[in-house]
């Protein structure tokens, strides 16, 4: 690679880890500084004037993100106030609060997540000791490091480093391991976290005898004079011993050799790697959406596609029972439906625009040249279509308050919009949302376990469904549709993770559009999580969810209110008072949609 061309990738690269670090730290006030002072360097936190190799690469991609979690996540008056007074308990506090805010960008963001863990995989990778016969043998410092990636990063340690770490782990695990869910559950509260660590790490045996030994040599510095020059010598390679020690806390820089990495077909990589990433994060403080709504766990909760949540038999059953309720409201549901598909239909239409210039020769106007050569050619173009490619979501509210003719109607609605809308080549996805328990399942019985901490959050095992997928044909699935009627289905409502849910697969689609419909009867409600967290606990998660992708996505969202009016949540919302209109309503707001060239607000 040509030096010319290497200054110029290495540029290029250090202005997209800059800007990427800008947005994740929310502070786009530094480009601002940045622009009236060239020299400002409060985002120039990673070194590329010997950036050759993969590992480099991997550092700096990491480095980048952890200094803009820690401007966005750290406030550093709660560190401050919280530091132990030990040395060693203070770099310890430090990796602790390292780890804090990187764990809540991982939560943030996939890319975030993935960019930390190559780098610790790569300096868990590239240690190496020549003996390991004790704890003398393995500095406090980098054991804990070790000890913390396991913990809270899920790194798996090779052989060596486990070995390191094993010198240890018992000490850390017998102070630490019953804290583990209180610092985890605490992860956005700093105050919180940082004094439970300090307060842990104070009271750790192992360092109280270093704090003992720590005082001695201080009594020690203040008889200086009367030593010998040999003893100050030996102080002193002491004091390296420990800066380098303290060193281990910011970085291990290899010494092995390392193959050449092509810099310019990792730079395309990494912009592919990102863009997802920086297109959400440059429209919202993902923050604000997500990290103020507690979740008390996650691990009952359930996606499922719907034929495994019955036989074949019971499906097919259910179908039929879907088909009967059908007569007598398909014939209204079916034209207005094939009013859809017409309006569509002759927005795809091709069309013309003759007597032009240039473009395709016009064949149809050649007998008048033959007739008269002096008549002139004749060409033709095709115009562009208003049309674009487009998917369209149904999320339908699976609470028990739909029970009955709602669930009926909405899966009805849902089985013949999907059929006309794929004649028109509008690709349709079918989801519902519910819970798996009333009355909290598995994971109020947890919560129940742990001591009931006050305000869990959402305290229900969640099940998503997807009834149909978006690249999956109505013949295929038309049998899923059936299973909204399962008896003992229909449970709770918590919407906000619901709709999140069902955007994130829309972000994931090609198609230039993206409509998202939702069919709901009113709020969220989970008796188990509104009773130990606030009354509008679940309301404003919705609220935040939906603003967001109002205000910052290009997935347009509407939803339809059955009985209830939903308008406080969607700007583009429709109330009907008679379950029977559902049908005409879908069907209008969709075709309206259609109608208009540009994004409704």
């Amino acid at each position: 690679m040509s030096n010319k061309k290497e200054t110029n990738l290495k540029e290029k690269l250090k202005q997209a880890l800059t800007s990427t670090a800008r947005v994740i730290s929310d502070d786009f006030s530094v480009k601002k500084k940045n622009e009236q002072n060239k020299s400002s360097n409060e985002f120039d936190f990673f070194n590329l004037e010997n950036f050759n190799s993969k590992s480099d690469f991997i550092k700096a991609r990491a480095e980048s993100d952890t200094a803009a979690l820690k401007k966005k996540f750290s406030n550093d008056e709660i560190h401050k106030k919280n530091l132990p007074t030990n040395l060693s308990c203070k770099s310890l506090y430090s990796i602790a609060e390292k780890v804090r805010y990187e764990s809540l960008g991982s939560l943030m963001l996939k890319g975030v997540k993935k960019n930390l863990q190559d780098n610790y995989y790569q300096i868990v990778g590239l240690k190496r000791k020549d003996q390991l016969k004790s704890k003398d043998d393995v500095p406090i410092i980098e054991a804990f490091e070790l000890y913390m990636l396991k913990k809270f990063h899920g790194i798996k340690l090779n052989s060596l480093t486990n070995t390191m770490l094993n010198f240890w782990e018992k000490d850390f695990d017998q102070a630490i391991e019953k804290h583990i869910n209180f610092l985890k559950e605490n992860l956005e509260d700093q105050q919180k976290y940082s004094s439970k660590f300090s307060e842990i790490l104070q009271k750790m045996d192992i360092l109280q005898n270093e704090e003992d030994e720590q005082t001695n040599e201080e009594n020690q510095d203040n008889d200086q004079n009367n030593l010998s020059n040999d003893d100050q010598e030996n102080n002193s390679d002491e004091k390296k011993d420990q800066n380098k020690e303290e060193e281990t806390e910011t970085s291990l820089d290899s010494d092995y050799d390392i193959d050449e990495y092509k810099l310019d077909e990792q730079l395309v990589d990494t912009d592919s790697d990102r863009s997802s990433d920086e297109q959400v994060i440059q429209k919202k403080n993902l923050n604000d959406l997500n990290l103020d709504y507690k979740i008390f766990t996650n691990q009952f909760d359930e996606i499922t596609k719907a034929e495994n949540l019955e036989n074949s038999d019971e499906a097919i059953k259910l179908r039929k029972n879907l088909d009967q309720q059908l007569i007598g409201f398909q014939d209204v549901i079916t034209k207005l439906a094939n009013k859809l598909q017409r309006q569509l239909l002759a927005k795809q239409n091709r069309a013309w625009e003759f007597d032009l210039e240039e473009g395709l020769l016009d064949s149809s106007k050649l007998p008048r040249v033959i007739m008269d050569p002096y008549n002139s050619l004749s060409f033709k173009k095709e115009k562009d279509l208003d049309f674009k490619d487009t998917v369209v979501t149904l999320l339908i509210d699976n609470s028990g308050s739909m029970r009955g003719r709602p669930i009926t109607i909405a899966a009805i609605c849902a089985d013949i919009l999907s059929r006309t809308l794929e004649r028109c080549s509008v690709k349709v996805e079918i989801l519902g949302f519910t819970t798996k328990n009333w009355k909290g399942g598995k994971s109020r019985e947890f919560w129940n376990k742990k001591g009931k901490p006050k305000t869990p959050g959402r305290l229900n095992d969640l099940r998503h469904i997807i009834y149909k997928s978006a690249d999956t044909h109505w013949r295929i699935s038309k049998n899923n549709l059936g299973l909204m009627l399962k008896e003992g289905l229909l449970k709770e409502n918590i919407d906000g993770e619901a709709i999140l849910w069902a955007f994130n697969r829309l972000k994931k689609r090609k198609e230039e559009r993206k409509i998202l419909m939702v069919i709901s009867d009113g709020a969220p409600v989970d008796d188990s999580t509104l009773s130990v967290n606030s009354g509008d606990f679940l309301e404003k998660h919705l609220k935040k969810i939906v603003k967001y992708i109002e205000d910052k996505t290009e997935t347009e969202i509407l939803a339809i209110g059955i009985g209830h009016d939903v308008s406080r949540y969607y700007n583009r919302a429709i109330k009907i008072t008679d379950v029977n209109e559902l049908g005409d309503v879908m069907i209008s707001q969709l075709g309206a949609l259609f109608d208009k060239k540009n994004k409704l607000h």
